[in-house]
């Protein structure tokens, strides 16, 4: 018996849609709200506009953003401990991937307690969140809709992968106006951050129809547009394609979850404090090549989603294409061609790789693979001159 399951928050997508906070927090009994915003947001006005929302029907707030871009334990865990002290009832993250993670962890601890360490792996969230509300600011982390959140390990210096059905939002709130204050380099890491969570998502052994067909159109999403929205900061019909490819390619990987790409990425993430997107696009063709003869059908679907003609291609060549033409998006877009250009040390590639098989991603990779073969992966990737 063929039996899948599929996760997804209630989703609120369009312009404007931000105004739609207050209300969506008092809909699910809030009174206090522990709003979790990055600076980012804050500096480009999107929290007050937030703020005259939940004031406008009554509710208290108390805002933290006492948090890195790369979000450490120690950081959520005294979150947590304010969010208790000032008797906050529901969560709000208004922010880009960090944020929303961050405020996943902050609402795990609030009512599960212990460290963020407890929680690593898959569902080991014993008891109910509190109300959870998302909104966004960048296209590409897909947390909005996901049921994962990662943190750093301080003492360890990697990345905690952190996936339960609990962490899903109760309610995302995807505003394609707010991907208009967001600057090029961001719009580069989160969109190319997109497209791996689309095709790790489409490649991964866990994926079902119900994935496939969001993860192919969050591709074809991409392509067609990823190069326009890092062109322009006005372009709203680029932002608008975005934002629903990040909104498609999270619904995707939260439920067919991911691969060796984000399992070495979190690794590389957790050593050198580097965006995701940036990591995660910089290893995806490198990843590809590896499993490409696991998957060579799929990678023609790939090809085909980017635009490819491949009519007149054999196999083959037409499942290589959809490597080719990961790597022509990057380079357009200026992705570093090489882990060498974000200064990793050639040395601790046998730690990464060692961390980077029990890494909880690495379970779904289309390809087995031991220490060794990532090893070589990532020297692959270096691209040492």
């Amino acid at each position: 018996m063929y039996i899948s399951k599929f996760v997804a928050p209630e989703i609120i997508f369009g312009k404007g849609s931000i105004n739609q906070v207050g209300e969506c927090c008092t809909r699910l009994g809030a009174s206090r709200v522990f709003l979790v915003a990055d600076q980012g947001v804050m500096q480009c006005g999107w929290i007050e506009k937030a703020l005259f929302f939940l004031e406008h029907v009554g509710l208290d707030y108390q805002l933290w953003s006492d948090f890195s871009a790369n979000p450490r334990d120690y950081e959520v865990e005294k979150g947590a401990m304010l969010y208790t002290e000032t008797g906050c009832d529901a969560v709000l993250a208004i922010g880009g991937g960090s944020a929303i993670d961050a405020a996943k962890a902050v609402a795990t601890l609030s009512t599960n307690h212990g460290k963020i360490q407890d929680y690593e792996g898959i569902d080991l969230i014993n008891k109910p969140l509190p109300p959870l509300i998302v909104v966004p600011s960048t296209a590409g982390s897909g947390s909005e809709v996901s049921q994962f959140s990662i943190i750093a390990d301080s003492s360890r210096k990697i990345k905690m992968t952190i996936i339960s059905k609990s962490l899903v939002p109760d309610i995302a709130i995807s505003d394609p106006l707010i991907l208009s204050t967001v600057n090029s380099k961001l719009t580069t890491n989160t969109g190319m951050e997109a497209l791996s969570h689309a095709i790790e998502a489409f490649l991964s052994l866990a994926s079902t129809d119900l994935t496939d067909v969001h993860a192919l159109h969050a591709i074809k999403l991409i392509s067609a547009n990823l190069r326009a929205s890092v062109a322009s900061q006005v372009n709203e019909e680029a932002k608008v394609a975005m934002a629903k490819a990040s909104l498609q390619a999270g619904l995707a990987f939260s439920n067919a979850v991911l691969g060796l790409v984000h399992a070495m990425s979190h690794q590389v993430g957790g050593l050198l404090d580097f965006p995701i997107g940036e990591i995660s696009a910089i290893l995806l063709p490198y990843v590809m090549r590896f499993n490409l003869v696991s998957s060579m059908d799929k990678y023609i679907e790939i090809a085909k989603a980017m635009g490819a003609k491949v009519d007149r291609m054999t196999p083959r060549e037409a499942a290589e294409k959809a490597i080719s033409m990961v790597e022509e998006l990057a380079m357009d877009v200026k992705i570093p061609s090489g882990l060498a250009e974000l200064g990793l040390p050639e040395e601790v590639i046998p730690e990464l790789s060692k961390n980077a098989v029990k890494d909880a991603c690495f379970i779904t990779n289309p390809r087995d693979a031991d220490v060794e073969d990532i090893v070589e992966i990532f020297y692959s990737a270096l691209q040492k001159k």
